[in-house]
């Protein structure tokens, strides 16, 4: 896997006016184009598309304060098709405009090349197991939320504050199948959909085929397929945070399986009165690599 996310880096280096073939370094290392897009999120905490826009982004603002060249060259040059497309994404990347930041010369965001390196890890065994479902029944309360890579999701914690206590318990009594327990489901974007992209966040639970839902609940209903199950128990959100940090990192290089298009669900088995400590299960699609 690290070859691939370097070949990725290397294109964007080689050519930065391009789209890079994330599909043909896929086939290359015999994996997925889905799998690859979301191991490069993960480990690098930003899509492939905002990355590259970083880099295109750090590049112009070097041809704007060492070079007399127009806005439409360097627009052109870096990949855009006009100075108002040059224009939003510079802006978009450093917070200010490009002929401002000529004129002034910056301040600038500067995001350096990555490189994926091995370090040794895994001095901590992860609880993991594989297991097949057949088509989940998620129903509880969803929402749409924006998309965010890094810190707590203001909008989800707004729509779970919103859900009276009682309302907890009545799930929690719908609940009749795997994955047991309160969920926590993020589903609906690409792999490599930039922050603030849309996505639904829904707050439920799992019940068997056939299960009468309630009309007032949302019901989200999902393929079946194997899942890797990862379980955190200790100071929440932390233990759950390093946990999902290490399958990007840890599991999946060391482990012939890859994600495969569907929703993440963290499952909430036990926790204190006051939520600092949890027990949590997290539920990722996976298939054989």
């Amino acid at each position: 896997m690290l070859p691939a996310l370097n070949e990725i880096v290397d294109a964007v280096e080689a050519d930065l006016a391009a789209d890079v073939d994330v599909a043909a370094v896929a086939a290359r290392h015999a994996t997925t184009e889905y799998h690859l897009r979301r191991m490069f999120s993960s480990l690098a905490g930003m899509p492939v598309s905002e990355y590259v826009r970083r880099r295109r982004m750090s590049r112009a603002a070097a041809d704007l304060t060492q070079t007399t060249d127009d806005l439409l060259t360097i627009a052109v040059r870096h990949g855009y098709g006009s100075t108002e497309a040059f224009g939003r994404a510079f802006r978009a990347v450093h917070g200010i405009g490009p002929s401002d930041a000529r004129r002034s010369g910056g301040p600038f965001r500067s995001q350096q090349p990555l490189r994926f390196r091995l370090t040794v890890e895994g001095n901590t065994a992860m609880n993991v197991r594989i297991v097949d479902r057949p088509i989940l029944h998620l129903i509880g309360h969803a929402t749409r939320v924006p998309l965010l890579y890094e810190g707590v999701n203001p909008a989800i914690a707004e729509h779970i504050a919103a859900i009276e206590p009682s309302e907890h318990a009545r799930l929690k009594e719908l609940s009749n199948t795997d994955p047991r327990g309160l969920l926590q489901v993020t589903h609906g974007t690409e792999p490599d959909e930039p922050e603030g992209a849309e996505l639904t966040y829904l707050h439920g639970v799992a019940v068997s085929e056939g299960t009468p839902v309630p009309g007032d609940l949302d019901h989200l209903q999902v393929a079946g397929g194997r899942w890797a199950v990862f379980t955190s128990a200790g100071p929440h959100p932390q233990a759950l945070q390093e946990t999902w940090a290490a399958t990007a990192a840890e599991w999946f290089p060391a482990h012939p399986w890859r994600l495969r298009p569907g929703p993440s669900i963290v499952a909430i088995l036990e926790h204190d009165a006051d939520f600092t400590t949890a027990t949590c299960e997290l539920w990722q699609p996976v298939e054989p690599a």
